[in-house]
């Protein structure tokens, strides 16, 4: 990954930042990260707020725009969305019911093979996080200081699927529970659906 796709992966996992945050990130000096970023928002990729948070003058911060966010994968998302009203048109929302459970079904089998090997609540975060990240999630964990488990994910590969299909989100956050066990609870404290530029998951040990 060069420095101009690494500028953008940054804004995408980690959210909006300076281009003092950025040039620490990529090693760079600030007006090389200012070069990058400029560069990017001649393409309509990303695009800056100036926000007030302390005395003095604003601080610039970076962000992608929807432009930006379309660059990384959507799962064909056309595609998916035809396909959801077929579905709905042929079978109504019975049909898409049953669909989403089989899929819902196939995708907990799947996370509970690949946690197997992973006795503890953080192990088995993490090995949930890793198989989220292979399915395109950009998936992170992140410990607080109470012990709970945040599960991070920066992308959405089926986010236009889940925006005409809210049953898909409502799925994933039950397989969670389930695939992590009954020594936990699981929320989303953020979502994408609801405006966030991310979904995270709060899971505590109980």
């Amino acid at each position: 990954m060069n420095t101009a796709e690494q500028t953008l992966f940054l804004l995408k996992t980690r959210g909006p930042q300076t281009a003092q945050q950025l040039a620490a990130l990529l090693a760079l000096t600030s007006m090389g990260a200012r070069k990058q970023l400029e560069s990017w928002q001649e393409k309509g990729m990303v695009t800056h707020e100036d926000v007030a948070d302390k005395p003095g003058r604003p601080s610039r911060r970076w962000l992608l725009t929807e432009a930006g966010h379309a660059r990384f994968p959507d799962r064909h998302a056309d595609l998916t969305l035809q396909l959801i009203d077929q579905v709905r048109a042929l079978f109504g929302e019975a049909g898409l019911d049953k669909l989403i459970g089989s899929r819902e079904a196939a995708s907990e089998q799947q996370y509970r093979r690949h946690l197997a090997a992973a006795p503890s609540l953080p192990e088995r975060v993490a090995a949930l996080a890793q198989a989220r990240s292979a399915e395109g999630y950009m998936a992170e964990v992140d410990t607080g200081d109470d012990g709970s488990l945040l599960l991070i994910e920066n992308h959405c590969p089926i986010c236009a699927a889940a925006r005409q299909c809210q049953q898909f989100c409502r799925s994933e956050l039950e397989v969670f529970q389930r695939v992590l066990g009954p020594d936990c609870a699981v929320g989303r404290v953020e979502h994408m659906l609801a405006g966030a530029r991310r979904c995270v998951y709060l899971i505590k040990p109980l």
